[in-house]
């Protein structure tokens, strides 16, 4: 039996922005897993999970029409990453076989809710990394991130795949999105394995170094959100206020580069004012848009925060989900800032940031 691991994430700023191609974004991996072990199988297959059992389906009306929305349910991203790994798989030679998959979760809380950590990416790319040694492939991490972003791509055709990149990479990481359109047309008209050969324009992933003092504390607000959902809002926005949008965007990449700047050069007091001005970006958004981005839970998360020093904002698409507090190093301070949050409600979760291991 052979068994991987994929990393949870958490987007440190630029959210909404990252999906438009070549629009930056600082995402985190963290130490809480998605694993999946696969055997071989005589007669037929299986794909298990304990955590996916009981998983909501949820819909909308088109019309009269009933539409279920897939993007939610792990078991399309599962099958999809095996529809394409295998298919790659094929190209290169390999014998397709049976096998039994076993996945196992760590990105939900115990009664099954999203923390908003990633979880269809990280179950991604753990089904594709586990197919990929199944198979004897011996692909590189941009080999595994194309075929994992092809294979979340056609579940949801809306994300960036900047958690996937962060499931794939580790650490903290500055990402740049791809040309969607150009994927799509590639995909129609090109092989699978020409595809993942290919230069992918705007694409860009880059490790970041990190302030040695620099403290990263996350808090769930209890609440989880659909990003699919909230990032279809925000397009429908962006359709009629494009003026608003564009000067968003173009801010946002002002801000992401000043931040990056922080990083590189180990600036923790430009890193927190970058992320103050990244928060007020996404409530600017969330005005014009009329998408609920910082709930009250989270505002009550950043502001209890930042009264003891830290910077804080909403991680991801928000609607729910975590908080995130970055501070330089102070134990006393840490501790205050989780018991405020515990006492009003808001879980601190113990997370830490997940580097590969070196080879």
């Amino acid at each position: 039996m052979l068994t991987v691991k994929a990393p949870g994430k958490l987007y440190i700023a630029g959210e909404y922005a990252v999906v438009e191609p070549g629009y930056p974004a600082i995402l985190v991996a963290l130490d809480q897993f998605v694993t999946v072990s696969i055997a071989q199988a005589q007669n037929y297959g299986t794909i298990n999970s304990k955590q996916y059992e009981e998983v909501p389906v949820f819909w909308r009306r088109q019309g009269n029409q009933l539409v279920i929305d897939k993007r939610d349910n792990p078991f399309e991203y599962i099958l999809a990453a095996i529809k394409y790994t295998e298919a790659y798989a094929v190209q290169k030679g390999a014998t397709l076989t049976l096998f039994n998959l076993t996945i196992n979760s760590q990105l939900d809380s115990e009664d099954g809710r999203k923390y908003g950590l990633g979880s269809s990416a990280a179950v991604t790319v753990a089904t594709v990394k586990a197919l990929t040694q199944f198979y004897h492939l011996n692909l590189t991490l941009e080999e595994i991130f194309k075929l994992a972003a092809i294979s979340h791509f056609t579940v949801q055709n809306n994300g960036s795949f900047g958690d996937i990149a962060a499931s794939v990479y580790g650490g903290w990481i500055l990402y740049q999105s791809p040309d969607r359109q150009w994927l799509t047309q590639m995909l129609k008209h090109e092989s699978l394995q020409q595809v993942i050969e290919l230069p992918w324009p705007q694409l860009k992933i880059e490790s970041l170094p990190v302030p040695a003092e620099l403290r990263l504390l996350i808090g769930w607000s209890g609440s989880p959100a659909s990003t699919p959902v909230l990032v279809d809002e925000i397009a429908v926005s962006r359709a009629h206020k494009q003026q608003r949008y564009s000067e968003f965007l173009s801010v946002s990449r002002q801000c992401l580069q000043k931040l990056t700047q922080g990083f590189k050069e180990g600036q923790i007091d430009l890193i927190k004012e970058q992320l103050a001005v990244n928060r007020q970006l996404l409530q600017n958004l969330s005005a014009f848009s009329g998408v609920v981005i910082e709930t009250p839970k989270l505002a009550q998360l950043c502001q209890l925060a930042c009264n003891f020093g830290a910077a804080a904002k909403s991680s991801g698409a928000g609607g729910g989900d975590c908080g995130i507090a970055l501070l330089q190093a102070n134990t006393q301070i840490q501790t205050q800032i989780q018991a405020a949050w515990q006492k009003n409600g808001i879980q601190p979760l113990a997370f830490n940031v997940y580097n590969l291991p070196q080879e």
